[in-house]
């Protein structure tokens, strides 16, 4: 079980798979790949929209239209509307790596050459391909395209750089083009009729003429690398945007044959995709550095700039840490790029900015990543301060420099602290006071200096007398961290020296040592435990007051990455490269949980109230949260959740907290199992112990059954239905006496009411309802199998005029009791009531079940009171509802008990 679950990943913008652009209204759309889920953007603030369910594999290809997503995972195609996964075509071998919409077929290419056409509309039903078509051996497809105007035709580039045309209704090749001796990347389709645009390996962008088979014009990347994307503009200027391997987008002007503008750095990886939007001078393009961008050419030299972006981490967060009471999280990564990200809000994640980078690039024409800081690798804030002056303070790799934000403005302060400026050496550790007013930064050659944030100024160094190199520690500054009081200062250096330094007087006072080499420790400020990792990979908690250890703890096989204490003190977490994740109780000395995940954990922070742990993993761009079970259960009992010293293997967060498909790799299924077993899938529900679980439906559906009958009061007509003045001129009409207008009865008419005979006939008939209705077949085959959860999610779908109807079938009227005519009810009665209190001893969807009892005895009640056995269960099912209602309204007295005491004691 364990006591954190997973929750969901943040952090993911896009991957480097193409992305798919539709046109809904007025509004478009785009959706993309974000390794094994899709989601989509609104284009017009880039805000995300939807979210698709978690694939088992990576997702190599993408294509939409309106409410259909296809992906294509492995060798399959997954087709979901909306997020309800409706078909899995599955007749390819090889893996699938293109897909096109064309038409009302869906064109899927793997990479052996093998073409499968599909038909979308009626997916739900068609299940077989239309059509399929196999390219030569060994021709290896790289690309798929439609040329406009061409009926039924495509076009199919290969890895050597040849390209053939295909008639997709006969099935047969119609051309085969010379080629240009490299391997064709992409290849789009221009306004410009029988003109398409070819980008190749080689760097080389050919605009050939498809009908002659002749070539128009060729532009060449100054930069080398591969052609890998290209889009034609088509607000009316005579624009080609290239985006290439390098991440930089070129726009070449047609008319004049040259080149018009170039975007440098304008991705930090090979650009998947480009696309202008329809008739606007914006360009969209997507690359694998985790970004999209958005750039409008609406200069009077025609070059791009920045629209709008939505962009994560490039490179594995190095350092993440909760800020503001949990609801954000600061993360450094090896991008070089320092991040706040929002765990509620998704528009909310922004990078923090360093003064004009892009500018600054640009004028001494560089790369953005040779003027942004290094990699972070260590941080500290507090929050207290955050409104008067800088806030955050951060080491950098190979910098002896530290640098403070303001966090208020989201920007690089003022200030840049420089300790030790005679001999300058690499900062390694920085604290900030609980006070926020002052910022202690400790160096590699030893030294430990303390600066005031306001205005950026030392006040002061700490020095070891008995120290040979006049420092604070022989080695380097491992850690550093301040108590609650501002009273003492502790350190950490490399040779496993811990001083613990009055704050003010900057005087030692004691000192101990480990005896191994030290790599990191964290001090708790409500408890005063200072945990200290070493490379034994044993973790020591020290009491700092008594100068002594406290607790060992030992069980990690490999190098300690990070730890952390939990608010209370009670806990400490810690994570190592053996991709364990342990959870130590300090007070009674022992493991209490352990998880393993397939890729190792590099950092982790637990957020202020222990709801929730935020983890970054090694190759991995996201940030992972973990939701605490025992803050949303009400059993405080760790045994129940805790392992103990079992290590649990644990499936890491998707993106989605939905999942459409199994999410586990099986090495015995193939990616049609794998797909079929969504069917076999069932969702583990846990009940919460001594409490209620609530349905979760809107307050509407449940209290309309309450006051149905009011309802229906309310909406009855208050005239009575007119006739018709004069019938109109088509219709045939016949006289009557009372001077009326009636019609003469057609076919249709004749039909409708043998139609409204029959069914007139079923609500008559007292035992074809209970065969027929589903109602009625869920509720004898969940009473036989003694699980009802099938019925109770059936209930929940209907309407509260549906349900009431469902009811009302089985009302059993004076003429039924005098010709004994009713045993089909009685029975179907009993039944309901099982079903009643067996819900209701489960205490799940309480205020649901609640609702329709009331409703039940409302239209069944004179029944129940005349049958003996139906009188009986009855009974059992009033003895379970005094239980539950006991039980709770102890729970509230209990409450209201420490809510009185409370009050009373702040008064």
């Amino acid at each position: 079980m364990g006591i954190f679950e997973p929750f969901r990943a943040i952090g993911y913008i896009t991957a480097g798979v193409p992305f798919s652009v539709q046109r809904l209204g007025t509004e478009t759309f785009v959706t993309v790949s974000i390794g094994k889920a899709w989601q989509t953007y609104n284009c017009s603030k880039l805000t995300l929209v939807f979210v698709g369910p978690q694939m088992p594999k990576r997702i190599r290809a993408l294509a939409t239209y309106r409410d259909f997503t296809f992906a294509a995972v492995g060798n399959v195609v997954a087709v979901f509307k909306r997020a309800h996964q409706v078909a899995t075509w599955s007749r390819h071998v090889e893996k699938v790596n293109l897909l096109l919409l064309f038409g009302e077929h869906i064109y899927s290419v793997d990479i052996k050459g093998s073409v499968f056409i599909w038909a979308f509309k009626g997916v739900e039903e068609n299940w077989a391909p239309v059509g399929s078509i196999s390219l030569d051996d060994n021709y290896g497809p790289s690309c798929i395209m439609h040329p406009d105007t061409y009926l039924n035709k495509v076009i199919i580039g290969s890895e050597k750089g040849m390209l053939q045309l295909w008639n997709i209704s006969t099935k047969k090749k119609l051309y085969d083009f010379k080629g240009w001796g490299s391997s064709v990347q992409c290849c789009v389709s221009s306004s410009a009729l029988d003109v398409v645009a070819v980008g190749c390996a080689d760097g080389k962008i050919h605009i050939h003429n498809v009908r002659y088979d002749e070539e128009l014009v060729t532009f060449t990347h100054s930069s080398r690398g591969a052609v890998t994307a290209l889009s034609f503009c088509t607000d009316g200027q005579p624009f080609l945007a290239s985006g290439g391997s390098s991440g930089i987008i070129s726009v070449w002007n047609l008319e004049k044959r040259r080149l018009q503008s170039v975007i440098r750095d304008a991705h930090d990886g090979p650009i998947a995709s480009l696309h202008f939007l329809a008739n606007e001078p914006v360009l969209m393009s997507s690359a694998a550095d985790n970004s999209i961008k958005m750039w409008i050419f609406d200069t009077s030299d025609g070059e791009g700039r920045l629209l709008r972006f939505r962009s994560g981490h490039s490179a594995p967060p190095l350092c993440i840490r909760f800020y503001k009471n949990g609801r954000h999280i600061l993360s450094a990564g090896q991008d070089r790029a320092f991040r706040l990200f929002s765990t509620i809000q998704d528009q909310q994640c922004r990078e923090l900015s360093q003064r004009h980078v892009s500018k600054r690039a640009k004028k001494f024409k560089v790369k953005e990543e040779e003027i942004k800081l290094k990699p972070v690798i260590s941080f500290d804030c507090a929050e207290i301060r955050e409104r008067d002056w800088c806030n955050v303070v951060t080491c950098h790799m190979d910098t002896p420099y530290a640098y403070v934000w303001r966090l208020q403005n989201f920007v690089l302060g003022e200030h840049i602290l420089s300790p030790c400026p005679g001999q300058p050496t690499p900062v390694k550790a920085c604290a900030i006071s609980i006070c926020g007013n002052f910022a202690i930064l400790g160096t590699e050659g030893g030294w430990i200096e303390r600066f005031n944030l306001q205005s950026g100024l030392s006040r002061g160094s700490y020095i070891d007398i008995s120290v040979s190199n006049g420092c604070a520690h022989e080695g380097a500054v491992v850690s550093i961290a301040c108590d609650s009081t501002n009273s003492h200062l502790i350190s950490a250096g490399y040779h496993g020296d811990i001083k613990v330094w009055d704050f003010k007087g900057h005087e030692l006072k004691s000192r101990w040592e480990i005896g191994c080499s030290v790599v990191k420790f964290v001090y708790h400020r409500g408890n005063g435990l200072l945990a200290t990792v070493a490379d034994d990979m044993v973790i020591r908690l020290f009491d700092i007051i008594a100068v002594r250890i406290v607790r060992r703890f030992v069980g990690h096989t490999d190098r300690i990455t990070d730890l952390c204490f939990s608010e209370d003190g009670k806990w400490l977490l810690s994570t190592s490269m053996d991709g364990s994740l342990r959870i130590w109780d300090v007070i009674l000395a022992r493991q209490i949980d352990a998880m393993h995940v397939d890729v190792p954990i590099t950092a982790l922070s637990l957020s202020p109230n222990m709801d929730t742990l935020a983890t970054s993993h090694a190759d991995h761009n996201g940030i992972y949260l973990w939701l605490n079970q025992m803050m949303f259960s009400g059993s405080c009992n760790v045994d129940f959740y805790g392992s103990g010293k079992e290590i649990l293997s644990v499936q890491m967060p998707a993106v989605s907290t939905s999942k459409g498909i199994e999410d586990e790799e099986t090495p015995d299924l193939d990616d049609k199992d794998l797909f079929a077993n969504k069917a076999a899938s069932t969702y583990f529900h846990k009940q919460i112990p001594n409490l209620i679980t609530l349905s979760l439906l809107p307050k509407s559906q449940w209290q309309s059954l309450v006051h149905l009958d009011m309802i229906k009061v309310r909406n009855k007509p208050v005239e009575p239905p007119k006739k018709p003045e004069k019938a109109p001129f088509f219709l045939p009409a016949i006289p009557s006496l009372q001077g009326e207008v009636s019609f003469k009865p057609n076919a249709f008419a004749a039909v409708e009411e043998n139609m409204n005979s029959e069914r007139s006939q079923l609500v008559h008939d007292k035992h074809k309802p209970a065969l027929s209705s589903q109602f009625f077949q869920l509720l004898y085959s969940c009473s036989e199998t003694k699980t009802f959860e099938p019925l109770t999610e059936y209930l929940k779908s209907l309407s509260p005029s549906a349900l009431d109807l469902e009811l009302r079938i089985l009302q059993i009227t004076d003429e039924d009791l005098e010709n004994n005519d009713h045993t089909e009810e009685i029975h179907s009665i009993d039944l309901i009531l099982d079903y009643f209190t067996h819900e209701l001893s489960r205490s799940n969807n309480f205020e649901f079940i609640q609702a329709m009892i009331r409703l039940f005895l409302m239209i069944h009640g004179e029944t129940v009171r005349c049958q003996p056995t139906l009188l009986d269960k009855a009974g059992k099912l009033l003895e379970v509802q005094n239980s539950i209602w006991q039980r709770l309204d102890r729970m509230f007295q209990g409450a209201r008990c420490m809510v009185t005491f409370l009050s009373n004691s702040q008064l």
